[in-house]
């Protein structure tokens, strides 16, 4: 039986990176209360959203990891990836859209990276979202 190790290690990857990504912007806020990158910090209920998009990218990485030692069965995984990644394609996507004016007016200078970190969050989402389609699409046509 197909073992996907390809989808094992792209889920892995891209969950790691938005650990590594969302982790450092987590890790200064709590730690120094300034945002990365000199950008503004939006919060949701009360918490930066950097702590809520950690949470999500964190988990998952629970679950690529899961994925990868097999511990679920397949269709139970692509389950947990498209919904995590779509709540996170969600998230970011709300937090991305206050960022557009600025973006519009002063074009990809106003930011550090060239964009804000909400749009990169929401791209590495997207990003995962459209494999857990793809995932999902291939689990059900075997």
């Amino acid at each position: 039986m197909n073992n996907y190790k390809n989808y094992k290690i792209f889920f892995l990857v891209l969950s790691i990176m938005g650990v590594l990504f969302s982790g450092y912007m987590s890790s200064l806020k709590w730690f120094s209360n300034t945002c990365a990158f000199g950008e503004t910090c939006p919060y949701f209920l009360g918490f930066p959203a950097c702590y809520v998009g950690f949470i999500l990218f964190f988990t998952l990485f629970i679950f690529s990891i899961i994925f990868l030692f097999g511990k679920w069965n397949n269709k139970s995984i692509a389950s947990s990836l498209f919904l995590l990644s779509l709540l996170g394609v969600l998230f970011a996507g709300y937090f991305s859209i206050g960022e557009l004016p600025l973006l519009l007016q002063q074009g990809f200078s106003a930011y550090l990276l060239g964009l804000p970190t909400c749009v990169l969050g929401a791209i590495f989402f997207i990003i995962i979202f459209i494999a857990s389609i793809i995932f999902k699409n291939k689990l059900n046509r075997i």
